[in-house]
C-alpha cells in the first residue's frame, strides 16, 4: 500500500468506526495532516470532552489519550504506538503524590496535565501552559504545590504575587536542552528577530526570550505579529503547524535539540493499524478516572 493508499484507508476506515483522529502540534507532518483537528493539550482535553464520536485516536503521548478516555469513558480511545511516553510525567508517581498530600493536607496541589492518571487522580487541579497562571490565580491559597514541572512552575512563580509555589523536581527533556549560547547566538545570527520559547523551558531562557506561551500561544502570535521572522524554542513539530496558518513567514529553529522523540514514534501506518485492528485501547481503573475526572474537569471550568 502506498502512502496515498494508506491515507484513503485511514479516511474510510474514519467513517465506517464513526472516528475522530487527534493529533498535537509536536507529530510528524504526515499525521497532523491527516488528523481531524491539531492542537494543544488544552484545545485536544476539550475536543475529545466534547465530540459525539465513538472511537478517539489519539496522535500523542500515552498521557493526552489518558486525559480523552477520562473525560470520555464511554468511548474507545486508542494510542497509535503505546510506548509513546513522556518523561516529564514519568518523574512523579500517583504514590509520590498521595504521600506528599497526606504530609501537606493544607496545600492544594495544581498538576500540569503532562502527568499520569493516578497523578491527576491525587491533585486539586491541572492546567495547561496556556492556562497554567489563570488556574494558580483561581485557587483561594496563599501556598500551593506545582508539579510535576519545575521549570513551567518557576515561569508561574515569577507571574504571582500573593502565593507561595511549591515545585516539585521535573522537567521536559527537550525543552530543557536549550542552551542560553543558542539564544546568544541567534541574536548574533539575525539582530532583531523575536525569540519566542515555551514556558517549559529552563528559567534561564525564558527570561532571555522575548515572548513566552504555550505552543498555540506561540502560533497566534506569529500568525497576528506584523514581523515577518522568527525563532521559535519549542518542539519542532510546532512549524508545520506555523507554515499552514502563516506561510509567508520565516521560521527558524532554535535548539537542534528540540525534539520529542516520543511524539516521532507515531506514523501514518501505526494510526492505520490502530484504526483497522482497534489496538492500543487505553483503560483507567474507574475510581482513579473519576478523581482524575474532576481535577481535569475543574481545569476545563476555568477560562485559558
Amino acid at each position: 500500500m502506498n502512502r496515498n493508499e494508506m491515507v484513503e484507508e485511514i479516511i474510510r476506515l474514519k467513517e465506517k468506526k464513526n472516528a475522530i483522529i487527534l493529533a498535537h502540534n509536536y507529530q510528524i507532518p504526515e499525521v497532523q495532516d491527516i488528523a481531524d483537528f491539531v492542537g494543544d493539550s488544552l484545545k485536544l482535553s476539550q475536543i475529545a470532552s466534547e465530540t459525539d464520536k465513538d472511537l478517539i485516536v489519539f496522535c500523542g503521548v500515552k498521557f493526552m489519550a489518558e486525559s480523552a478516555k477520562i473525560l470520555s469513558p464511554e468511548k474507545k480511545v486508542l494510542l497509535p504506538v503505546i510506548d509513546a511516553g513522556c518523561p516529564m510525567s514519568d518523574m512523579i508517581t500517583g504514590e509520590d503524590l498521595k504521600k506528599y498530600k497526606e504530609e501537606n493536607p493544607n496545600v492544594p496541589i495544581v498538576t500540569y496535565v503532562n502527568s499520569s492518571a493516578e497523578v491527576k487522580a491525587y491533585s486539586d487541579i491541572c492546567c495547561t501552559s496556556s492556562n497554567a497562571l489563570n488556574v494558580v490565580k483561581s485557587l483561594d491559597a496563599k501556598e500551593i504545590l506545582f508539579a510535576p514541572d519545575k521549570n513551567l512552575g518557576s515561569y508561574i512563580a515569577g507571574k504571582i504575587t500573593d502565593k507561595k509555589i511549591r515545585l516539585w523536581h521535573g522537567f521536559c527533556i527537550t525543552h530543557e536542552r536549550v542552551e542560553t549560547s543558542e539564544i546568544d547566538s541567534a541574536r548574533e545570527r539575525r539582530p532583531g528577530v523575536k525569540i519566542l520559547v515555551h514556558p517549559e523551558c529552563n528559567p534561564k531562557i525564558v527570561e532571555k526570550a522575548d515572548f513566552v506561551g504555550s505552543t498555540s500561544q506561540i502560533i497566534d502570535y506569529v500568525k497576528t505579529s506584523s514581523d515577518s521572522e522568527f525563532y521559535i524554542g519549542t518542539e519542532m513539530g510546532i512549524l508545520h503547524s506555523m507554515r499552514k496558518v502563516a506561510p509567508n513567514k520565516e521560521l527558524h529553529l532554535l535548539s537542534k535539540s528540540l525534539v520529542c522523540y516520543n511524539m516521532k514514534k507515531t506514523s501514518l501506518e501505526d494510526v492505520y493499524n490502530a484504526l483497522k485492528n482497534d489496538v492500543n485501547e487505553i483503560n483507567i481503573d474507574e475510581d482513579i478516572r473519576v478523581k482524575a475526572y474532576n481535577a481535569l474537569k475543574r481545569m476545563l471550568s476555568i477560562n485559558a
